[in-house]
């Protein structure tokens, strides 16, 4: 049947059978609650409290099997409704496989496309900004270090600074430096 065969063309018949349908859904909603009510009040019938301590023991051990045995049906349905559920994953596996031209993925292809390319394909004519990452960047220049700034012998600088005179030197040009750019700058 083509769609326009099944889609009633009257509004009054589309109408007339969402209340059909509608009424139908509120009956089932109807018997669902009584079929509910009915296996309730045969399975936990009224509780009678006993006045002493021995029936009320034996009430709870009474309660507590009864319990373990829906705890064990519980489980019992768990592990049938998980063994079902895979069976149907199963059977929906073998379906599409034995319809595979429905369900192939077709081979694709390597494309090679620049950024700009890719964004004017998405997004059409909307795409104006251009992908130059390094147009944006900051420009960082490196400082150069004091020590290479200073030019000579490297052998005198070593023998300078050898023994406790020469710690001694390095200690008072680093802090005067320091209180120096500190203070001027």
């Amino acid at each position: 049947f083509s769609e326009k065969e099944t889609k009633p063309q009257n509004p009054k018949i589309r109408n007339l059978l969402l209340q059909i349908g509608e009424a139908m859904l509120e009956e089932e909603a109807q018997r669902v609650a009584e079929e509910k009510r009915k296996y309730l009040k045969q399975q936990c019938p009224t509780l009678s409290i006993p006045d002493s301590m021995q029936s009320l023991q034996e009430l709870c051990r009474k309660l507590h099997k009864q319990i373990d045995l829906v705890d064990e049906e519980r489980y019992d349905m768990e592990l049938k409704v998980k063994k079902s559920n895979k069976e149907i994953d199963d059977l929906k596996s073998k379906v599409q496989d034995l319809s595979g031209k429905y369900f192939k993925k077709p081979v694709l292809k390597r494309v090679r496309m620049s950024a700009d390319a890719m964004l004017a394909a998405l997004l059409g004519s909307k795409h104006k900004v251009s992908m130059d990452l390094r147009a944006n960047l900051k420009q960082v220049k490196k400082e150069q270090k004091e020590e290479e700034k200073q030019t000579g012998d490297w052998r005198k600088n070593i023998e300078d600074k050898a023994g406790m005179d020469g710690r001694k030197k390095m200690f008072e040009t680093e802090t005067v430096l320091h209180y120096r750019t500190n203070n001027f700058s």
